[in-house]
């Protein structure tokens, strides 16, 4: 598995993925593949694989903890002001 494809953009945007590629991550006509930007370039990711990508990016973060810290904060802000 070398990883590293070159596609040429057809007309409409149209990208072609190489075969073997597609047999390897089980895609066929109709899958759906996000492209997210990142400081290192474009990524194309299936919904299984984005959705990895989310969950490892937020591993050990209290979002809940961070919201509530938020709007503490900007009650007591309110309340001096």
């Amino acid at each position: 598995m070398d990883g590293t494809y070159a596609v040429v953009m057809g007309d409409r945007g149209r990208l072609v993925i190489p075969a073997d590629l597609r047999e390897r991550h089980d895609l066929r006509p109709g899958s759906t593949l996000f492209l997210t930007e990142t400081p290192d370039g474009i990524v194309m990711l299936t919904r299984h694989e984005l959705r990895k990508m989310v969950r490892e990016d937020l591993h050990g973060v209290d979002l809940v903890g961070e919201l509530l810290a938020e709007r503490r904060a900007a009650a007591a802000r309110d309340d001096t002001g």
